[in-house]
């Protein structure tokens, strides 16, 4: 029979050719923009993940770390034996001079005031005056403040023109009533301040263009004792030049006076010896007041001993600090003084008086403090509920209770699930401070700003912070860190971590692999090496390439029913007598989640693996048979050997796919919020996925930053994992 096959020539040839060159080019583009567009999308991926994973923030606390140090510090002086205490620094001068063996601390325009009866001691060798207060080199020098605001400056003239003739004047009078001028640049940004705020048209440098003859109308100032005879003299030196408005002058404190003008409101000016703190003014905020304030003049406070005291010239700040706390006697801070009892006289809780001393006194910051400090600060400031429950968790102490009734602590312990605390060790120091942070400090993120903004927009960021945040504090910050690594789940995200989620993830993971790859592969090698070519083998093989198909949310219900509902007993573990039926028999744990997500990959791990053993040359099984070995050891020793690369390269990607994971395990019943680590497969669980969407789903901009940093932990987890898979392949296709 002639030969029919024609092959094209000459011009059809080189179209043919031709045509092929533009399909082959067609697909060599297709390809690489795909692979372009691949590329660029995981790019634009990791740039979002990075750019939210860190950045700048603005963490204001509720509570100050300071004010609570300050808190404890003061009490721990207004308690100490033989103090009397009293708001009126006049009070305090006078028990001094009648008390020969007395010391107290207030302004230093008091002790000029008494000076014929007291004498002020240098501190660390250095005596107060107009030198070394202005420059700080006494340790005691600080500033005075008044805070008034915009609306009582506009809407009431007295208080404007009072504060106006004040900071005119001020420099030239404060030294009449005991205090020290301040430099020109403070004063005039407090000149510039009331300028801004006043409502009159004039310029830096006007200050005495108002002339306040005839203005009535009244001012109430209140604050501080410390101001009290600076406020008091120049309201004697503007009423001497006509000025006819009543001023109402109350010396109450500095904090007392802080909260008449925030909260109460019911003064024009606060006068205060001290800076207003973020509390006050976060207070001042919520009445919409926001406070102006000004510098008027620096004190050097006055520590004073009687007249006739003559063992006392100079004093340390750590013998002041004995002093005026643990010392009962002289003698107890220097055995060169004489054995007589010291009596204490300081100002009240109200002044800043008080607060300045204590802060410069006592600097320690709040983890610098003891462990049975901090305790004491936590027990001061949470309630007994909130106290027991950690104390449960956890004890303070290994011989003694702070919340918890010893004799109910017994039988809890004593119970069917005792608490963690019946058996952990106590709590150290620096777990106790982490608890003051949480519980009492509560630091939050009010504003979040990307990587990209921070790096290029910091300078506008600091000027928005310092305007709508003052008492924040701006700082860098990595939400992915070590302690985001090993923290529980939080409703706070400033303290949410992934510890429980990546447990969660292993643990699951886990279950799907030992379920899965034996079963899988097990599945491959008899399809492969054993079924025969029948229609029922057909069938399957049609199904299992169709399972691998299936929406995931189908293999959840399936698990929902199986694994949950129809087997309870077995995943609970009740059927084991590993829990209580009542407790947690409801089959949403660990193994339901693994074993759901290992019918998930089968399909894949078995296609895989068939086409892994079906590429092994026919002939390596013909040669092992043909030496006498049996099938399954020609299989054993020789095709799954070969095949195995192939096995765990499908394996890999069957459970990459897994780790990610979420709608058949939200089926299955994964926990959305948990902080109990798993403990094993009847344990209930989450899973970085559900833990990724779970924050995402939340308002706050701060659960998206740290959805992102658990992102990044799921890729490091991912990435792990394929990476111990391929050493894995590598190693026995070597071996092969």
């Amino acid at each position: 029979m002639a030969d029919q096959t024609h092959y094209p020539e000459g011009t059809k040839l080189e179209e043919q050719i031709n045509k092929r060159h533009r399909s082959g080019s067609i697909w060599r583009t297709l390809f690489q923009a795909s692979t372009i567009i691949g590329i660029l999308a995981l790019t634009a991926l990791l740039y979002n993940i990075i750019n939210e994973t860190f950045g700048l923030v603005a963490v204001q606390n509720s509570v100050e770390p300071d004010k609570l140090v300050l808190d404890l510090e003061e009490a721990i002086l207004l308690e100490a034996s033989n103090t009397l205490s009293s708001e009126d620094d006049n009070v305090l001068a006078e028990g001094i001079v009648n008390d020969e063996f007395g010391i107290g601390f207030f302004g230093y325009a008091y002790y000029q005031d008494n000076s014929d009866s007291l004498k002020i001691l240098s501190v660390d060798g250095i005596e107060a005056s107009i030198e070394t207060a202005g420059d700080g080199t006494y340790p005691m020098s600080r500033p005075l403040y008044l805070y008034t605001s915009e609306d009582i400056l506009q809407n009431n003239q007295a208080a404007s023109i009072y504060l106006n003739y004040l900071l005119t004047n001020i420099n030239d009078e404060i030294g009449e009533v005991g205090y020290f001028p301040i430099s020109q640049n403070v004063l005039s940004a407090s000149q510039v301040a009331w300028v801004q705020n006043s409502g009159f048209n004039l310029q830096p440098g006007q200050w005495a263009a108002i002339n306040p003859a005839g203005l009535g109308g009244s001012i109430i100032i209140a604050g501080s004792s410390t101001l009290f005879p600076v406020t008091e003299h120049m309201r004697n030196q503007i009423v001497a030049d006509g000025f006819t408005a009543n001023v109402n002058l109350q010396s109450v404190g500095s904090t007392a006076g802080l909260e008449m003008f925030c909260v109460d409101e019911s003064v024009d000016i606060a006068a205060a010896s001290r800076p207003i703190k973020p509390g006050e003014f976060e207070a001042c905020r919520d009445n919409f007041i926001q406070p102006i304030e000004m510098q008027i003049g620096t004190d050097a406070l006055a520590v004073v001993v009687n007249r006739e005291n003559s063992f006392l010239e100079d004093v340390t700040l750590d013998e002041l600090k004995q002093i005026f706390t643990t010392a009962v006697s002289w003698s107890d801070v220097n055995p060169a003084w004489p054995d007589e009892p010291i009596s204490r006289y300081i100002p009240g809780v109200n002044s800043g008086t008080l607060d300045f001393f204590t802060e410069t006194v006592f600097p320690e910051t709040l983890e610098e403090l003891p462990k049975e400090t901090l305790v004491q600060i936590l027990q001061n400031n949470i309630s007994v509920g909130l106290g027991r429950n950690l104390e449960r968790q956890q004890r303070f102490f290994e011989d003694s209770f702070v919340f918890e009734d010893p004799e109910l602590f017994a039988e809890v312990c004593a119970g069917a699930e005792p608490p963690e605390g019946c058996t952990l060790r106590a709590r150290d120091q620096n777990n106790v401070y982490d608890l003051i942070v949480q519980e009492v400090v509560r630091p939050d993120v009010v504003q979040s700003w990307t990587l990209m903004d921070s790096l290029t927009s910091r300078s506008e960021i600091e000027a928005f912070t310092a305007e709508e945040y003052p008492n924040a504090e701006l700082e860098f910050r990595s939400w992915l860190s070590g302690r985001f690594l090993t923290s529980p789940q939080s409703s706070t995200p400033e303290f949410a971590g992934v510890r429980t989620a990546i447990f969660g993830s292993l643990w699951v993971v886990l279950i799907t692999i030992l379920f899965s790859f034996p079963v899988g592969v097990a599945a491959s090698i008899y399809l492969e090496e054993y079924a025969e070519d029948n229609r029922l083998n057909r069938i399957i093989q049609t199904n299992i390439n169709n399972l691998a198909g299936v929406p995931s949310i189908i293999y959840g219900m399936l698990g929902l029913v199986i694994f949950v509902r129809l087997l309870e007993s077995f995943s609970s573990g009740a059927l084991f007598g590993l829990v209580d039926d009542s407790a947690t028999a409801n089959g949403r744990t660990v193994i339901s989640a693994g074993l759901t997500l290992g019918l998930l990959i089968l399909p894949i791990i078995i296609i895989n693996s068939q086409e892994a053993i079906r590429a092994v040359p026919s002939s390596l099984r013909q040669a092992g048979m043909a030496l006498g070995a049996t099938k399954w050891q020609t299989i054993w020793h020789h095709v799954i050997p070969n095949a195995l690369p192939g096995i765990l390269t499908g394996t890999i990607l069957a459970i990459a796919r897994a780790i990610g994971e979420t709608a058949p395990l939200v089926v299955v019943g994964a926990s959305t919020f948990i902080t109990v680590d798993p403990s094993g497969p009847f344990s209930k669980f989450t899973v970085l996925p559900i833990q990724i969407y779970q924050w995402t789903s939340r308002p706050q901009a701060e659960f998206r930053n740290i959805a992102a940093a658990a992102i990044v932990v799921l890729l490091v987890l991912l990435l792990s994992l394929n990476a111990s898979a391929v050493y894995l392949r590598n190693r026995y296709s070597r071996r092969a």
